[in-house]
């Protein structure tokens, strides 16, 4: 069989022999103008004899009714809001995710933007710059606060670890939960999210898009927090109104928000949210860490050699 390799960042040598070991013949796709191979369209391959796929967003460009011996895919991505996910199930074709591959990262990158807004980093940043000695007295604790957890996948799961360390009281907000997870104060069903967003400190959103959660963070709601509320936003641009957020946080109606992800990307240079205050912004780079291609790999041979385990006993 074959494997169309679209987006392996940082595989090595050796994980692509592993690959090959399995009896799969690998297939890649070069890249053009410094673009890799899955940002464009190959109207030159025949891809009708393709029975893997491993990508990100390779569906996007690419029409997968060419891929007529498509079986199987894995996205390197966790998220599926860009597959054609009508055409999968019609077709029957398996589909993997990278469940738990950039939870680690993306959990950091949560800690660490509260932490930035709690301490003034961009204050401090400011005035060593400007080479003043002053000192604040307005700093916050992480400890005691209540840390909402919209989401308790890995990526959620990962963030109550980091953040019930540090002395936080961390609710999750799931369809099915758990009674006694670990490193959660209490889960509750997501319909109860008005009920808990004004006894929230922090909220931090990890859940998919999908046509429920769209916008699931509005205006509404944003008034619900209390004024001195945070907000993470690592998910997908589109679970928050922007405009929603940038008037929240232009009003002074909560403390501050970390936005790694937005609803139209790459943000334009022109865009509000470059310039709204007590905003930290990162260009969609919340899941980058070194580590990502050993767990990548790890999860994609996994999930490879157990699939091929299922459909060799089923013949």
């Amino acid at each position: 069989m074959k494997i169309l390799l679209a987006n392996v960042p940082g595989f090595t040598p050796d994980m692509f022999a592993a690959i090959e070991a399995l009896g799969l013949e690998p297939v890649f796709l070069p890249g053009e103008n410094g673009r890799p191979g899955f940002e464009q369209r190959h109207y030159d391959m025949d891809f009708s004899d393709i029975d893997i796929v491993v990508c990100y967003r390779f569906f996007c460009y690419n029409d997968i009714a060419q891929f007529r011996s498509l079986k199987y895919i894995h996205t390197t991505s966790s998220g599926l809001d860009h597959m054609p996910m009508d055409y999968i199930a019609e077709h029957g074709i398996h589909l993997c995710n990278a469940r738990g591959v950039y939870s680690v990262p993306m959990a950091e990158f949560a800690l660490g933007s509260v932490l930035q807004l709690y301490r003034s980093a961009e204050l401090m940043r400011t005035q060593q710059q400007a080479h003043r000695w002053k000192q604040h007295y307005n700093m916050r604790e992480l400890g005691g606060k209540i840390v909402t957890l919209l989401g308790t996948g890995s990526v959620g799961t990962e963030c109550a670890k980091r953040f019930s360390a540090m002395g936080c009281l961390c609710v999750g907000l799931c369809r099915n939960p758990q009674p006694d997870a670990p490193h959660y104060a209490r889960q509750l069903s997501v319909d109860r999210l008005d009920e808990v967003l004004p006894e929230t400190d922090i909220l931090i959103l990890a859940l998919p898009l999908t046509d429920e959660t769209h916008h699931i963070i509005n205006a509404h709601r944003l008034s619900l927090l209390p004024r001195d509320a945070i907000v993470v936003n690592m998910a997908r641009g589109a679970v928050v109104d922007t405009a929603a957020l940038l008037d929240a946080l232009e009003t002074e109606r909560i403390a501050g928000a970390a936005a790694d992800v937005f609803e139209q990307e790459p943000l334009p240079p022109d865009s509000p949210v470059w310039d709204c205050k007590n905003l930290i912004v990162t260009p969609h780079n919340s899941y980058v860490g070194e580590n990502n291609p050993r767990r990548l790999f790890d999860l994609v041979y996994r999930d490879t050699v157990n699939w091929l385990k299922e459909m060799e006993d089923r013949t």
